[in-house]
């Protein structure tokens, strides 16, 4: 009886744990989120601003793609969403070039995916522009347009933007999600100690839940 006592016991705990970290975070300032002391100009009009600060070599941006591209897909015409990929010297750079050209070519849906499959599935590196040039063209896109765009002035320029926009919105860590040109969180933030999520993917869940709640509060302001 006391082993059926038991076992009664931690099937009921295991269930209050998957209840508990499936319920609605209700978000907090300075818990789940945090404000900017200024806010940042963003686009004119209803749609609220929302980016992803990633990068390719993070395997936490990598677990939180599929997660945020249904989460983006949902939102539909309520945000205009853009990424940045964060600057860390010339180890990152060929990996930051790579984001700017595809965007520069709008193929950014078709390989984004597939650049963070390469680096944590196949052990593509991006460690250097001829690796990076190489993988493009043997993923399918034409040699030549693919190298001309990763050269461009274009597209270093807004490498080196990346830099000056993660100090804009205090981005020290990634993922992390800026939203309205206001409010900042992230996984790791959204999920203080207490938290009941377990799992990584659990924990990107709560986030985006703390994200659901300040693209309302974002989109009542702009009312």
């Amino acid at each position: 009886m006391n082993m059926l006592r038991r076992l009664l016991c931690t099937a009921a705990l295991l269930t209050l744990g998957g209840v508990a970290s499936a319920a609605p975070v209700t978000p907090k300032e300075g818990v789940h989120y945090n404000v900017l002391p200024q806010k940042l100009e963003t686009p004119a009009g209803k749609p609220v601003e929302v980016i992803e600060f990633f990068a390719y070599y993070c395997p936490h941006c990598n677990v939180f793609e599929p997660l945020l591209a249904d989460w983006v897909k949902k939102q539909g015409n309520n945000i205009v969403f853009k990424r940045v990929h964060v600057a860390g010297g010339a180890r990152v750079l060929p990996q930051q070039r790579l984001f700017y050209a595809l965007d520069a070519l709008g193929l950014v849906g078709q390989y984004h995916t597939r650049a963070f499959a390469a680096m944590h599935e196949q052990g593509v590196r991006f460690a250097n522009d001829q690796e990076v040039i190489d993988w493009a063209a043997k993923s399918g896109i034409d040699r030549a347009r693919f190298t001309d765009a990763y050269n461009s002035f274009g597209v270093q320029a807004k490498a080196r933007r990346a830099g000056a926009m993660m100090n804009e919105y205090r981005v020290d860590h990634w993922p992390m999600v800026a939203i309205d040109g206001r409010f900042i969180t992230s996984p790791s933030m959204a999920n203080p100690e207490d938290s009941p999520a377990q799992t990584e993917i659990e924990q990107q869940k709560v986030a985006l839940q703390v994200m659901d709640a300040l693209v309302e509060k974002a989109k009542a302001d702009k009312k």
